[in-house]
């Protein structure tokens, strides 16, 4: 293959992120929808600044739609008998920007809780996060892993 070639693949390959979110967004929406997953128990500060920041990037609450995508070790940061004063605050104000926080399914039992132990505005995802997760990008939602 000549370089000319390689160029072009080059360049399609770079190109076709952006082809394919563009593709990926709802007819008719004008709001960005966005799913961002978090398992990390010691990402769970970093990826509610993303939060933040992206609430205010986009100008507002108004203006993005996001969903919080809990699994793993990470969920139990959101423990409302043993949550950190900041998290719980910065949830709460987020959920009351619209954001929509969901614990997975599987695991909610394999810590032997219930949504009801969590800190307010959790559902569970009921076949599991991973599979919400894939559900979300299926309806157009980006997905974001911090």
């Amino acid at each position: 293959m000549d370089r000319r070639g390689i160029l072009g693949i080059a360049l399609a390959a770079i190109g076709a992120p952006f082809a394919v979110a563009k593709a990926a967004a709802p007819a008719g929406s004008d709001v960005p929808k966005v799913a961002y997953h978090l398992c990390d128990l010691d990402k769970v500060a970093f990826v509610l600044g993303n939060i933040e920041n992206h609430f205010a990037g986009m100008g507002g609450p108004d203006k993005v739609t996001i969903a919080l995508v809990v699994h793993g070790p990470a969920l139990k940061a959101f423990h409302a008998a043993s949550a950190k004063p900041d998290v719980a605050q910065r949830l709460a104000r987020f959920t009351g920007f619209g954001l929509a926080p969901h614990a997975c399914g599987n695991t909610l039992k394999a810590q032997h809780i219930t949504v009801n132990e969590l800190l307010p505005g959790f559902s569970v995802a009921e076949r599991g996060g991973v599979v919400l997760l894939a559900e979300l990008q299926a309806k157009g939602f980006a997905y974001l892993r911090p």
